[in-house]
């Protein structure tokens, strides 16, 4: 077969043309300057699976004809297509020249295995060099040894379905087969929590963990909420296997995808985590650095969550505002280990600007693959995923601070105070790394110059290196969220993070980031506001004793409670009432789906004891209704 040389990626009108095209998508600028109407880009497939021009076509069905005419004994003049009529009476059929010989069987490839060549290529990172550098690449083996009937084989069909129907530009052709799959690796993986063996086994938490990520994959039905289910039941599973999981490969690489999972749930949920930062990191670590990232993002973790109690509950007194400027110092120290670490990451991990951003084409910064400003170029995406998380962690220690100290300074205003200047260099600061780095991670580089050598240090499981990848989105899109619902985040960078989480979700297919995208959460001023709210809504007791005798004495004549308990049911109906308020602004807007609004709670932690309930949910020796396909 001759090589035909690099498909170009170009869009048709400059392939006409014969210019080349910046190949901005939805439109590229070569057509917009032209005033010509940009017909689009060819599917990633079609470049990939090329096929013969008609006129090559012809040629080649003209000498198979000429040959076999021959062999025949015929003259080979004139009209022979009469002589050469299949059984069927088609000539076309009969004779196929040896290019379609080849490609019509290539291409009548089984739904299943399209599914699983995609999701492979799109998200099972392998290491390289013996590092932890990788993404669900102990599936590889765990698939192998499992029955095609298990349920982790199960859960792999439903990431696989669901990916492949998002790339399919939603036209939810698999959209029915996913749900089926994932239906059934629930109902397996829940027959296998009942088993004290089973339950402990490695192919049981491999599909915890793949059930969460198709709830990221397809976010429908309250993905959300169901994700955190299941990485809350993968937590209670690596708590329950113990510190000899750690023993063997695969028992490691599946305690780090936990953990990793974990660290981004409690951060959004604002629970803290269980057992503490040295049993999550202590005798599980393979790579220094990115265990010391994730030994400050657990601090953060737990520091927001402790702040978040104590909101909950303290009222005003010396002891308490000595409390509140002892956890300001304690995220400062957290804070600076995060500096720490970034000054002393190794060389390999040393991002470079190689580029410099002057306009937006069009002013349209949500398609604008580039934000006005650097552009960073790292080793690799994962890399570059790790100095995200530590970024991530500074701002949420900077709104710890701001909202601490906006307690200890409340009445006045907390804009004035030291922390919140200082708060705001370091958030505006960290806000722009995190914008540079998102070009490299949506594939800016793969059509530039290469400036940094590669180092190879994970490659995926099949496909090709120098595409875009799904999971460089879904590493993308919890930094994007953060830096979204960033008080110090300008109008134009918002709108920007709008587009590339949008691009994530109809472009890779990682639909939780739509809405990641509709959410108007900003913080630390709304969290502030929600301090003031939660701090003590249904007024302080100064006399218990008093309070209580009064809340149990008779009602007036012609009331049906006491003066007391109509008190407490006005403040009650005051605070669900400025509740409201605030997750609905938090929301984007009154209209949103249950979603977004489930998703702006746990981003204020105001969720509702009745949230928690989740139909989803993996229970440990419990019955569980799973949801049918048709749902």
């Amino acid at each position: 077969m001759v090589y035909c040389g690099k498909p170009s990626r170009g869009c048709q009108m400059c392939r006409t043309r014969r210019i080349k095209c910046d190949e901005t998508k939805p439109t590229c600028n070569q057509c917009a300057k032209s005033r010509r109407q940009c017909p689009g880009y060819k599917d990633e497939f079609d470049l990939v699976f090329r096929n013969e021009t008609q006129a090559t076509e012809r040629r080649a069905r003209k000498a198979n004809k000429k040959a076999l005419a021959q062999k025949m004994g015929k003259t080979g003049s004139g009209d022979d297509s009469g002589d050469l009529v299949s059984p069927t009476g088609s000539c076309k059929n009969a004779i196929k020249s040896p290019m379609e010989q080849a490609l019509i069987p290539a291409l009548n490839v089984p739904l299943e295995t399209q599914a699983t060549c995609h999701f492979v290529s799109n998200f099972v990172l392998v290491p390289q060099q013996g590092s932890t550098r990788g993404f669900l690449d102990f599936l590889i083996p765990m698939l192998k040894s499992e029955g095609a009937n298990s349920h982790l084989q199960k859960a792999f069909n439903a990431c696989s379905m669901a990916l492949l129907n998002n790339r399919a530009a939603g036209r939810n052709n698999f959209a029915d087969k996913a749900l089926n799959e994932y239906t059934q690796a629930l109902m397996g993986t829940n027959a296998a929590l009942r088993d004290p063996e089973a339950q402990k086994a490695d192919s049981t938490l491999a599909a915890v963990l793949l059930l969460g990520l198709f709830e990221n994959i397809t976010a429908k039905q309250l993905g959300m909420l169901a994700w955190g289910s299941h990485i809350e039941g993968a937590i209670q599973l690596v708590k329950q296997r113990g510190r000899k999981q750690l023993r063997t490969r695969i028992g490691l690489l599946l305690f780090i995808a936990v953990r990793t999972q974990m660290i981004i749930h409690t951060l959004t949920s604002g629970k803290a985590p269980i057992m503490g930062a040295e049993w999550w990191i202590d005798d599980a670590v393979k790579d220094e650095t990115a265990a010391g990232c994730q030994r400050v993002l657990v601090k953060t973790a737990e520091l927001r969550a402790e702040v978040t109690r104590l909101m909950n509950c303290m009222i005003r007194t010396p002891d308490n505002i000595e409390i509140m400027l002892n956890m300001i110092r304690r995220a400062q120290v957290v804070d600076q280990m995060a500096v720490s670490w970034m000054k002393n990451a190794p060389e390999i991990w040393q991002y470079k600007t190689v580029a410099w951003e002057d306009h937006v084409p069009n002013g349209d910064y949500a398609k604008a693959e580039v934000f006005p400003g650097r552009v960073d170029l790292y080793t690799d995406f994962w890399i570059a995923s790790v100095w995200n998380m530590a970024r991530t962690s500074r701002l949420i220690l900077a709104s710890i601070i701001v909202r601490c100290a906006a307690w200890v300074c409340s009445p006045v205003d907390y804009r004035t105070t030291p922390e919140y200047a200082t708060a705001a260099r370091t958030c505006v600061d960290t806000i722009t790394d995190i914008v540079a780095s998102v070009p490299y991670h949506l594939g800016w580089h793969l059509n530039k110059q290469r400036i940094l050598q590669k180092a190879n240090l994970g490659r995926f499981a099949c496909g090709h290196e120098d595409s875009q990848k799904g999971l460089a989105g879904y590493f993308l899109t919890w930094p994007l969220a953060v830096m979204n619902n960033q008080d110090y985040t300008t109008d134009a960078q918002r709108q920007w993070v709008h587009g590339r989480l949008k691009y994530i979700a109809d472009e890779l297919g990682v639909k939780y980031a739509h809405i990641l995208a509709q959410l108007s959460v900003r913080i630390p001023s709304m969290l502030i506001r929600r301090d003031g709210l939660m701090a003590s809504p249904y007024g302080a007791a100064q006399n218990f004793e008093k309070l209580l005798n009064a809340r149990y004495a008779p009602p007036s004549a012609g009331y049906s409670m006491n003066p007391l308990q109509q008190r407490e049911a006005m403040q009650k109906e005051y605070f669900e009432q400025r509740k409201a308020e605030l997750i609905t602004k938090a929301s984007g807007s009154q209209t949103a789906g249950p979603e977004t609004r489930w998703a702006a709670q746990q981003w204020l932690t105001l969720s509702d004891a009745e949230d928690q309930t989740n139909p989803h949910a993996l229970v440990i020796g419990q019955e569980q209704q799973v949801p049918s396909a048709g749902q």
